[in-house]
C-alpha cells in the first residue's frame, strides 16, 4: 500500500535509502521507495535528486552509486556505502576532531566545539543512534544533548568524552568539568 506524502518527508526517505544502500540508478531508487510505501514518477525523483544535490560517485568497488553532499552543509560529496564507516565510527571521528568539552547537569550535557562545528558534530551523534540520547539542539559552537534518564547527563557527557578520548577534570567550583 502506498501513500502520499510531503516533499520534504520524500526527500528524507530519499536520502536515508541512498545513505544505507549503494543506489546505481533512478529506477532501482524507485524501487526502493516503492518498497517502503513511497510511489513517486521519475520527474519527480529526477527533481528530488537534483534539490538534494544528489551526484554519482565511485564507490569502493568500481561502481557509480549515488552519494549527498556532506553533512554540515559541506559541498565535498560522501559516498558512504562501501567505506566501512559506521555510524559509530563517524561520530568517534568527528568528536575527535571537533569535541572540546562537554558538561552535565542533570538530563543535559553541553558540549562546545570550534566556531562553526557545532551542526556537524550534532548530526554526527544523532546518526550514531545511542538510545540514552533523546535529542540534540545545536548552534554555531555550543551543542544541547538530552539524555533520556533525567539524571543521566553526566553519565552521557563522560561517554561523549571518552569517544573523544578526552578526560574529567575537577572544576573550581568543587564539580566535574570536562575538557580536551
Amino acid at each position: 500500500m502506498t501513500s502520499p506524502m510531503t516533499k520534504a518527508a520524500r526527500q528524507a526517505r530519499i536520502t536515508e535509502l541512498l545513505r544505507k544502500h549503494p543506489v546505481r540508478s533512478q529506477p532501482e531508487l524507485a524501487r526502493l521507495l516503492a518498497e517502503s510505501g513511497v510511489e513517486v514518477t521519475q520527474a519527480t525523483l529526477s527533481r528530488d535528486l537534483e534539490e538534494l544535490g544528489a551526484l554519482k560517485l565511485r564507490a569502493e568497488d568500481g561502481s557509480l552509486v549515488y552519494a549527498l553532499p556532506g553533512e554540515g552543509g559541506g559541498r565535498i560529496p560522501i559516498a558512504r556505502i562501501g567505506t566501512g564507516e559506521s555510524p559509530a565510527a563517524r561520530l568517534r571521528r568527528v568528536a575527535e576532531e571537533l569535541l572540546v568539552n562537554a558538561e552535565a547537569s542533570a538530563n543535559l550535557v553541553i558540549v562546545r566545539t570550534p566556531p562553526g562545528a557545532a551542526q556537524f558534530l550534532a548530526s554526527a551523534i544523532d546518526h550514531a543512534g545511542w538510545e540514552s540520547i533523546l535529542g540534540t539542539v545545536a548552534g554555531d559552537d555550543t551543542i544541547l544533548v538530552i539524555s533520556r534518564d533525567p539524571n543521566g547527563g553526566a553519565a552521557l557527557a563522560e561517554a561523549l568524552l571518552k569517544t573523544a578520548d578526552r578526560r574529567t577534570q575537577s572544576g573550581s567550583d568543587g564539580g566535574e568539568r570536562r575538557t580536551g
